[in-house]
Parts: structure tokens; C-alpha cells; sequence
């Protein structure tokens, strides 16, 4: 190839050798097809489009003698006056607004924004086209003369009324045209950069080709399992979802109490929807990271390799993941996929390259919302209308799992004055919930006497230690420190205080005791509601949203094994929970439940729960539909503005401290070896990962006065490590001179 035809990227082999340089006009053309694949069911014209002139600027001989100097493929290139980069990214933006006018400006989103992220319109886009850099950019490019076919948009004629969901849907499918454009533009460029990489991505086997992998893994599970009440209605569940796969696909509700064996039955109804409608993948949605990893370890024991799971742990343990699900996670281009709220909704409404390059994978998947109840009221709002349109136009079908399912699929529960929006059509998986809640019922529920006077820490555990084993759980860190000093010797403790290593290590010890009978008094943070299978006789609970309350309950006599039933007490803590959306469930709770005297746990209340929650919560408390809203004639979004707000997690004031727990015995001297790795090679992406499973978060008010006394030490920038060995207790986790100071502000 002659070195002085136009080249996109140039690369060496590993002898050292140079390859044939990436020809510009191939990589447009391959980008374009690729793109306009993935495009297929939403715009495929577009998306080609977009492809084939996102890097057009790359033509300009700037750029060209750039490339070549910085890659050191010509030693003699020079820029002659000119140093540093070459922007190349806005004369493709430019030219679609010359040729289509205003609704060019949906091609100049996608391509302006392939490196550097989605903009918002005014006060971003807009200025850039109109600099006269931009319009140098593309002057210059075409003076190259680049192919006349990658100029001719080949009859393409945008029709802005065929958009996916109108107005309404303009912005995510604008994110899922840009989403097509940068995985495409990410894979072509591998394949020529890094041939081995590329090659790894792996030809995942199907969804039909991994259904006979479950169909075996429930039979032989049929086969072992004790034919106890309990686990015949977990089968019954499992078939039922079966059963309602064949339905149209759209928004589900799997509304099950906990223990009814959610994970397996929402599963099978996923495979069997999918075999019956060509869904493409799976995406198992989960709260909290502290329980994806076992969900996960429950869906490879079945399927083996063929899942990924994308988290901030994923690869903070050896063997969970390998270098083809690693590459996966950066596109779900898998299967069957295992991830967080956070990582699935702040890439929906995301504008960076890294976060927007899966959701064109998403199209014509299933998708389980497990834990629907736990989706964040002041998010509600724009979360409710990306699911809407998903399912409307995009082929997904979504369910809702969870024990308490909240008030989403219709108008009647929110607030009219309001006008907001809920769920459309949602159809229930099982035949008759309110029967299988009283099938399933396995605990009688002993609601406080007096809603007014709280129990005292010492009251209250003389009479837990009437029981020989019993779960109290409350609201706190601080409540949780303090109701602990007043047990007696042996009772376990779980808070987020401790690092996530040491509390698998708790969590497996008080399952294991509790196996073998052995008497285990645990206090504990909300941590232990989250899929943490524990089986206590007894459940107290400090007063809380009825959500949380029945997600305590499912700590109760899970399988259903004691004579009698379970006994749940909520009580009234000595001081109310911390105001937010802790203190605004609470209420919620108090006002649903004054002068009940029968079981609190129904559907019905539930449903009246969630409303009044709603009613007292802003549910798009950072205005995202506004700022996602597209102006008609300028088709201005906010879309960089929308992303910076889309935090689930607002961790602006939250200091990660590693700490260092040396497993239960004390001996293990992992995380020794880990923090001198760090010091002397800096910080290193898996050993980051490593180190998540050792951090406690802490409050910036909290950790100063450490950092000031010397028991912790900034080690990076942002990243504080435990220098006392004082700090950390081997019961309690993270101390603070016996007590922190504002501790009732964190709730887990």
C-alpha cells in the first residue's frame, strides 16, 4: 500500500515490524456497515451514515501527517508551523448539517460526539459547528478529495416523523444511534490494532442453545430437593412463568414473595420467552453489587462461561471472569448478561463513549428488574419512560421481580397534579398472587402497640437475648454499633462499616451456624435484606418502609420448616431513622399501617405503601425529562447535562478507605501484599478491582479528623488506606476513636 494514501490508523506487529497501515476509506465503509448491523431494527440508513463520514476529517493533510509522526510510521512527517493534535471529529458532524439541514443535526450528536461523548445542543454542538476551526476541518478534508461513494448519502432522505417513539423518544434513540456508531467504530479499529483482542471476542452460543442447560439443571434440582410446602410451590412458580412466556412481548410483573424462588423462575420464564420470540439476551438486573456475585455464581454453575457480569467487583476475585467475558462487558455482547441498576440505568441515559457502546444491545432482550421495589423514587420518573419506550419500540420485554411489587403500571397511584407517567400494560406472570401470599405465608408479623413510644437499646436486647437465635435489624451504622454493645458476648454484627470481604466471611459463618442449629444472635444494617438467604426463627425490625419490613420478614423462616410460624417484631427505635428517603418510607409505613391489626403484608398495602411513598417523594427530583426533552425546531437535547445528573449513587462526599482485614483468624496477609503493589506500581486496573473488596466509604466530615490524627494516609489522590492498626475491628470494622460522628447519615 502506498504509504501516502489516506490512513485511519497504523500499527506494528509484535516483531516490530510495520503492517500495512489502516486504509481511511476501508474503515469508513466497514464502520458503516457494521454500524448500520447493529442499527437494523431502528435505523439502519442512519447509522451507516454516521459511519461512513465519522471520520472524514481524517482526510485533512494535517491529520494525515499527524498520524503518521505521533505513530512514528513516516519519521520524517512534519506539520509545518502546527504541533499537537488533529481534531478530525466534526467535519463528518458538519457536512450531514450542510446536506440535511436541521435534521442533520441527529447525525452531528452521534459523530461529533464518537470520542469525545454526546453534547448538549446549546452552549456545546452548537458552538463547535459554528467555529470557524470546524468549517476549516471540513474544507480541508474535502480538498483530499476523499471517494465520491463514502460522500453520496446514496438517496438517503431523513424522515424525522419515523423516529422510534416521536418527540418523546427522540433522545435515547439518538443514544442508541450512537451507541451503534461507537461499538462499531470500537470493533473495526481492534480488529486492525489488535488482531488477538479482536479475535477473542467470543461466538457466544445462543439463548436456545443454553435453554437445555437449565431444563437439566431443574430436573436434577426437582430430583434432590425435600418435597416440603414450601418447594412445591416454588415448582408450581416455575412453571406458571414457563407457562406465561408465550405471551406477547412487553412489561411483566413476577410478583412473588421472598423465598418463593424468584431467580430460577424469572429465568425460565426469560429462556422460554425468548425461544418463543426471538429474543437475542438475557440482562439480569440487580441493586445492590454486594448480592450480584452470587446471583451470578448461581447462573454460571448452570451455564458455565457463557454469562457475564458487569460490576465494580467483577474482577476483584480470580476466576470470575476471562478475557472473552471481560471484552463482553464492554458491549454485552453475551448471552446472558448480570448487572447493577446503576451500570444498566446510568448507561441508558449516559453520554460517554465507554457507558452509551451497549445499549444497541439491548434491542430484543429480556430484561428482569430484580428487586423492582428497590428502583429509586427521585429517578422514578425518567426510569419509568426509558422502560416504556424499550419495550414500545425496541423489542425489549421487562419484569419486574420482587416480594413487594410497587405501584408502577398504572396512573391511578401517582399524584395527578403531578402528571406523571407510569408503565404501560404491565401483565402479571402469576395467576393469583394473593393466593400464593397466603400459601407462602410462613410468619406472623407483631406490629408495635404504640406507634409513639420507642424501646430503649438495653430493653431491647434483654429481650432478644430471650431468643437463642434471632436477626434484629436497624436503620443505622450508629444504631446498629449501639444496640450490638448491648448484647451479650457472641452476637454477630453486619454493617457496610465493614468491608465487603469481611462480610462474606460473617454472612458465610452465621449461615453455617445456623445449619448446624447452632444458637446465632445477629445486629445488623438493611444490608442483610438484599438477597442474603438467612433462615432466623425470629426477625425484629426497627420501623421502616413496608418494603423493607416484608424484605426482613424473608429472613424468617424462609423454608418454612418451623412447626408454628416465624415471629417478626417491629419495633420503634430511639430515634427515628435519618431524614431522606429512610425517614420518608418510614412515614409512609406509619401512615398505611395506624390501626392495623391483621397481617400488614398484602398486596393491597403494598400498593397503598407506594403510593403515599411517591406521593411524598419528588420522583425527577434533578429534572432529567426536562433536560431530554428535544427543542422542535433547533432539536436541541441536554444530553451531557441529563448524564452529570443520572447519578443512582451520589458519592461526591463519600471517601473510599481501604482498610486492612485480614480474613477471620487474622492471618491472611492478602491485603498487605496488595497495598505494597499499589505503592510501588501505582494503580493498576485489576488490582483496583482487588482492593474494592476492602474499601469502606466513609463521609469527607467522618474520614478528616482520621486523616489529621494519622490512622489513615492518602495514598493517591482520592484513595485514603488504614495506617492504624487500631481502626479496625475485627467485630465492628471501620472505628473512629469509639465512635463516628455522624454515622446515623449512612444507612447500610
Amino acid at each position: 500500500m502506498d504509504k501516502r494514501l489516506p490512513i485511519a490508523h497504523a500499527a506494528k506487529d509484535f516483531d516490530g515490524n510495520w503492517r500495512p497501515p489502516h486504509d481511511l476509506a476501508d474503515h469508513l465503509n466497514e464502520v458503516g456497515v457494521l454500524a448500520a448491523e447493529f442499527a437494523r431494527t431502528f435505523g439502519s440508513e442512519w447509522a451507516q451514515l454516521a459511519g461512513r463520514w465519522h471520520d472524514l476529517g481524517k482526510y485533512r493533510q494535517r491529520f494525515q501527517n499527524y498520524i503518521r509522526l505521533a505513530s512514528g510510521f513516516e519519521a520524517d512527517a512534519h506539520i509545518k508551523g502546527e504541533s499537537g493534535k488533529a481534531p478530525h471529529s466534526t467535519a463528518g458532524a458538519l457536512l450531514a448539517c450542510d446536506r440535511f439541514g436541521p435534521a442533520g443535526r441527529v447525525l452531528a450528536y452521534v459523530i461529533a460526539g464518537h470520542h469525545a461523548g454526546l453534547s448538549d445542543w446549546f452552549g456545546g454542538l452548537d458552538a463547535r459547528l459554528e467555529a470557524a476551526a470546524s468549517r476549516d476541518e471540513l474544507n480541508e478534508a474535502l480538498a483530499e478529495s476523499p471517494p465520491a461513494e463514502l460522500l453520496d448519502p446514496c438517496n438517503f432522505e431523513p424522515d424525522l416523523q419515523a423516529i422510534p417513539g416521536g418527540k418523546n423518544g427522540f433522545a435515547l434513540w439518538v443514544r442508541m444511534l450512537f451507541s451503534a456508531l461507537v461499538d462499531a467504530d470500537f470493533l473495526d479499529t481492534e480488529r486492525y490494532m489488535d488482531p488477538e483482542r479482536f479475535a477473542q471476542r467470543n461466538q457466544w452460543p445462543t439463548l436456545q442453545e443454553l435453554a437445555p442447560l437449565f431444563d437439566t439443571h431443574i430436573r436434577v434440582l426437582a430430583a434432590h430437593v425435600q418435597p416440603t410446602p414450601v418447594n412445591t410451590l416454588r415448582a408450581d412458580i416455575l412453571a406458571q412463568c414457563r407457562a406465561k412466556a408465550t405471551l406477547a412481548p412487553g412489561l411483566f410483573s413476577l410478583t412473588v414473595p421472598t423465598g418463593g424462588g424468584k431467580t430460577l423462575s424469572g429465568m425460565a420464564f426469560a429462556l422460554e420467552h425468548a425461544r418463543t420470540h426471538g429474543k437475542r439476551r438475557v440482562i439480569h438486573v440487580i441493586p445492590y453489587t454486594s448480592i450480584i456475585e452470587q446471583t451470578a455464581d448461581i447462573f454460571r454453575a448452570i451455564f458455565g462461561e457463557a454469562i457475564i457480569e458487569h460490576h465494580s467487583n467483577a474482577e476483584s476475585e480470580p476466576g470470575r471472569e476471562n478475557s472473552a467475558s471481560r471484552l463482553a462487558c464492554e458491549n454485552w455482547d453475551a448471552p446472558i448478561v448480570v448487572t447493577t441498576n446503576v451500570q444498566f440505568f446510568e448507561s441508558l441515559f449516559a453520554a460517554r463513549t465507554s457507558r452509551c457502546r451497549k445499549l444497541h444491545n439491548l434491542v430484543d432482550s429480556v430484561v428482569i428488574l430484580d428487586e423492582a421495589q428497590l428502583l429509586p423514587p427521585e429517578f422514578l420518573q425518567p426510569i419509568l419512560d426509558v422502560l416504556n419506550l424499550l419495550t414500545r419500540y425496541y423489542g425489549v420485554s421487562v419484569v419486574l421481580s420482587t416480594a413487594t411489587q410497587p405501584a408502577l403500571s398504572t396512573c391511578e397511584y401517582f399524584d395527578a397534579r403531578q402528571n406523571l407517567r407510569g408503565l404501560d400494560n404491565v401483565r402479571e406472570i402469576i395467576d393469583d398472587p394473593d393466593a400464593l401470599y397466603t400459601a407462602l405465608e410462613r410468619v406472623e408479623v407483631r406490629l408495635p402497640a404504640d406507634w409513639h413510644t420507642p424501646t430503649d437499646w438495653p430493653t431491647l436486647a434483654a429481650e432478644l437475648d430471650d431468643h437463642d437465635s434471632v436477626l434484629a435489624i436497624v436503620n443505622t451504622r450508629k444504631d446498629a454499633r449501639a444496640l450490638w454493645e448491648k448484647m451479650p458476648q457472641g452476637t454477630l454484627h453486619l454493617s457496610a462499616l465493614m468491608c465487603g470481604a469481611h462480610r462474606s466471611q460473617v454472612i458465610s459463618d452465621i449461615k453455617t451456624r445456623l445449619k448446624n442449629s447452632v444458637p446465632t444472635r445477629v445486629i445488623s444494617t438493611q444490608l442483610v435484606e438484599a438477597g442474603v438467604d438467612v433462615d432466623f426463627p425470629v426477625v425484629y425490625r426497627a420501623v421502616a418502609g413496608l418494603d423493607s419490613i416484608a424484605q426482613a420478614a424473608g429472613r424468617c423462616n424462609r423454608e418454612g420448616r418451623l412447626a408454628e410460624k416465624g415471629e417478626v417484631v417491629v419495633f420503634i427505635p430511639p430515634k427515628p431513622a435519618p431524614r431522606g428517603l429512610l425517614l420518608t418510607g418510614e412515614n409512609a409505613c406509619r401512615t398505611v399501617l395506624h390501626g392495623v391489626t391483621e397481617q400488614p403484608l398484602t398486596r393491597a398495602r403494598f400498593a397503598a405503601y407506594f403510593d403515599r411513598l411517591y406521593f411524598g417523594c419528588q420522583l425527577d427530583k434533578e429534572g432529567i425529562c426536562k433536560l431530554l426533552e428535544v427543542e422542535g425546531s433547533t432539536l436541541a437535547v441536554n444530553f451531557r447535562s441529563a448524564a452529570d445528573k443520572f447519578r443512582l449513587i451520589a458519592d461526591e462526599d463519600s471517601v473510599p478507605i481501604v482498610v486492612c482485614y485480614r480474613g477471620a483468624d487474622g492471618q491472611d496477609d492478602s491485603i498487605d501484599k496488595w497495598l505494597a503493589t499499589l505503592r510501588k506500581s501505582g494503580p493498576e486496573r485489576w488490582l483496583m478491582r482487588k482492593l474494592q473488596r476492602y474499601t469502606v466509604n466513609l463521609r469527607r466530615n467522618e474520614a478528616l479528623p482520621l486523616l489529621n490524627q494519622g490512622d489513615i494516609e492518602e495514598i493517591m489522590p482520592g484513595l485514603y488506606v488504614q495506617v492504624s492498626d487500631l481502626l479496625y475491628d475485627a467485630k465492628l470494622g471501620l472505628l473512629s476513636n469509639g465512635q463516628l460522628s455522624n454515622a446515623g447519615l449512612f444507612v447500610v
